[in-house]
């Protein structure tokens, strides 16, 4: 229990700090935001602060934090530490300069930005990188809710020959069909609130109920053995790195994120309230992951849940009606499924936008905004359909979206990186240089081991991500450069 007490008092008190330091880097002022020089009723609309950060907190926290984090505390206690830490250093900064960026350039989608801050080569690969995986995230984040809520609050089946099932996929489609078409103030922005509460309500929940059940927490210093699992022979079997880290994935960092934060750059009323929009959503982020990984190695040390990583959705149910009882326990099981819910409905939103932007398509009607919407979800529901009906589509689905989900926060680094370069920040690179470096040796050492990817042995894989992490910092120092250079020149 004392190692995950710490790991909170690192995410809380190293996101005040650092958070402050990312918000004096960046210098935010009084200047006029988007949401007023570009209002259209539509995707430009003044929002209080409190409502833009809750629609951000539900944009961008889906199940990742959630089955992630289940998923990772089969590694030990280790993980209530690099949680926080990677959150706060990473994640947090992340998806604080990528907001801002995106604000400061007029609320522009982060697709912009890379267009803007590299070349037409790269950004030629992230614009069909990005749209590949928003349509993933899209696909993933109906399939998940829908099986919860089939599964654990209405106790059916989940199968794919289950009329209920695709009932309960095609009320969560056509809600993201409607919430991806009309006004952002008109659907996301009246009913987040109460989607924002049960949230609430499921996190906190399950956070006291884990002192007040004494839930068995294992610390660093421990064996990290309980009487039903052996933690530390998952560790170093697992391949601690790069595993961990593309498994817990959105707790830690998300590159998904980027294409989030940049639709509320366009309801915020001033640059002032970056910090607690983008920073410090993250960070509760990462309180949502540290709960519930504390909580699944609870009910595993209990032996009221087999610790296995392909059981993970099921011991959402057990650590949910454990802890909080039949009654509180659906209560929470429906903030789980709104996380996904909230996040699909606005990655789909985004991918209209990415589209829009890219193509120069016309966006200022229902009927204009529907056309290019329908062509997305006939993609996302064929794409649910194969998983559903393919025994092992659904695991691949899944390890490709936290494969690319990680790879695109690349992108992303490297766009704030060339920014600090051109606004004379060039002293604080290293912000986004760390985890940008740790993350390339990360994704390329898994896809190079990994069945999905090239299957090449583990230690030519970890020399491979060593070569492309010294790669990217390398190149990014001499184009930043560049770019600075050129720009002093004019």
């Amino acid at each position: 229990m004392a190692t995950f007490a710490i790991g909170l008092v690192i995410l809380f008190v190293g996101a005040a700090l650092y958070g402050k330091l990312c918000e004096k880097v960046f210098g935010p002022d009084d200047r006029e935001t988007p949401a007023y020089s570009k209002q259209d009723g539509v995707d430009y609309v003044p929002m209080r602060c409190w409502k833009n950060s809750l629609i951000n907190l539900l944009n961008i926290a889906g199940t990742g934090p959630i089955l992630g984090p289940i998923q990772g505390i089969l590694f030990g206690p280790i993980a209530f530490i690099t949680i926080p830490i990677g959150n706060v250093i990473g994640g947090a900064m992340h998806d604080y300069f990528c907001g801002m960026i995106c604000l400061r350039d007029g609320g522009s989608q982060m697709s912009n930005m890379i267009r803007k801050y590299s070349n037409k080569g790269i950004f030629t690969i992230y614009n069909i990188f990005v749209c590949v995986l928003l349509l993933l995230v899209g696909a993933v984040f109906v399939y998940t809710p829908g099986d919860i809520a089939a599964t654990q609050v209405f106790g059916f089946d989940g199968l794919p020959t289950s009329v209920s099932t695709w009932v309960i996929y095609g009320v969560i489609f056509v809600y993201y069909l409607v919430a991806t078409v009309f006004p952002i103030d008109a659907i996301i922005g009246r009913i987040y609130p109460i989607f924002g509460a049960i949230l609430m309500f499921s996190a906190v929940g399950v956070f006291i109920g884990i002192f007040a059940h004494n839930y068995p927490l294992l610390n660093v210093w421990d064996s990290w053995t309980s009487e039903y699992f052996d933690y530390g022979s998952y560790f170093a079997g697992g391949h601690f790195f790069p595993v961990f880290f593309v498994t817990v994935a959105c707790g830690i960092l998300s590159g998904f994120h980027s294409t989030q934060t940049a639709i509320i750059t366009r309801t915020m009323k001033s640059e002032r309230q970056g910090r607690t929009t983008f920073y410090w959503m993250m960070v509760l982020e990462g309180f949502i992951a540290m709960v519930w990984a504390a909580g699944a190695m609870g009910v595993y040390n209990l032996g009221l849940q087999e610790a296995n990583a392909s059981l993970a959705t099921g011991t959402i149910g057990v650590v949910c009606k454990d802890i909080l009882g039949p009654v509180g326990g659906i209560i929470a099981l429906l903030g789980v499924i709104v996380l996904p819910v909230t996040s699909g409905d606005t990655a789909l939103r985004a991918l209209r936008l990415t589209l829009s932007e890219s193509f120069k398509l016309d966006q200022s009607s229902n009927a204009k905004r529907l056309s290019l919407a329908a062509p997305v979800f006939v993609l996302v529901a064929a794409i649910i359909v194969w998983a559903k009906f393919n025994s092992e589509g659904f695991n691949i689905l899944w390890r490709y979206f936290a494969w690319s989900n990680q790879t695109l926060s690349l992108f992303a680094f490297l766009a704030i990186s060339v920014w600090m370069f051109e606004n004379g920040k060039k002293q604080f690179v290293w912000m986004p240089l760390i985890p940008g470096a740790f993350y390339t040796f990360i994704c390329t050492t898994f896809i190079a081991n990994a069945e999905i990817g090239f299957h090449i042995p583990w230690t030519p894989a970890y020399v491979i991500g060593v070569c492309a992490a010294v790669a990217y910092v390398a190149v990014i120092l001499w184009y930043g450069s560049k770019r600075a250079s050129r720009l002093r020149k004019v």
